[in-house]
């Protein structure tokens, strides 16, 4: 009973899991690799997800953590859309070579981003991750894996420079429901020490986009 109290209070407060702190002792290997191939297929199985998140980041040097929140969407073809809810309205948009940010007054400006080693790494590391692109995964990252059943741990420690830039360790933390394994968490350790965690809930999925969903890959 204690421990199943522990569990819950993980949950519900946000925090690691006792998975997600030793996932690294778990390399992935032979045996793990089915289990990690059937998530990984899973998460493929989806064109467009969208949610809502919460983030904490966690400032190591100010002792502090700095929450936001607000609901996102991941097309696989195109990138992402980070839309901020609280506590200040902003819209950011993540495509392959390019930044896109909106502010509450409407205005909208784009960053060109082609050419620059560490944002396209960044962003190929965003859509490997959500679109459980295993070739990407496995090339890119020395991964660690493991199965609790109805739930799995992968960790991530890159392989590149430009990726280590802005994450040392990436923890991801899901559900495997029958057929359709879904993120649940994703924390990002960096180098100075900080942690960014992304708690995702309320998913739901569909073939494409819609035209106003569309638009905001564009300036057009």
């Amino acid at each position: 009973m204690r421990n199943g109290l522990a569990a819950l209070a993980l949950l519900f407060l946000g925090l690691p899991s006792l998975s997600a702190r030793d996932v690294f002792s778990h390399p992935l290997d032979a045996e793990s690799l089915p289990r990690y191939s059937a998530v990984c297929a899973d998460l493929a199985r989806h064109p467009v997800i969208r949610g809502v998140f919460g983030q904490t980041k966690t400032i190591r040097r100010l002792n502090r953590s700095l929450d936001s929140s607000g609901v996102f969407i991941i097309a696989a073809e195109l990138g992402m859309v980070w839309d901020t809810r609280q506590p200040f309205p902003s819209v950011t948009v993540v495509g392959r070579d390019f930044i896109i940010q909106s502010t509450p007054r409407g205005t909208r400006s784009k960053i060109d981003a082609a050419g620059n080693e560490t944002f396209t790494s960044l962003a190929a590391t965003i859509s490997a991750i959500f679109t459980g692109n295993a070739q990407s995964l496995t090339e890119n990252f020395e991964n660690y894996f493991l199965d609790g059943g109805g739930s799995w741990t992968l960790g991530l420690v890159p392989r590149e420079k430009a990726v280590a830039v802005f994450a040392e360790r990436i923890v991801l933390e899901g559900d495997a429901a029958p057929g359709s394994a879904l993120i649940r968490s994703i924390t990002l350790h960096e180098r100075s020490g900080d942690i960014v965690r992304y708690v995702l809930s309320g998913h739901s999925f569909s073939a494409g986009l819609s035209d106003d969903e569309k638009a905001l890959f564009s300036l057009d």
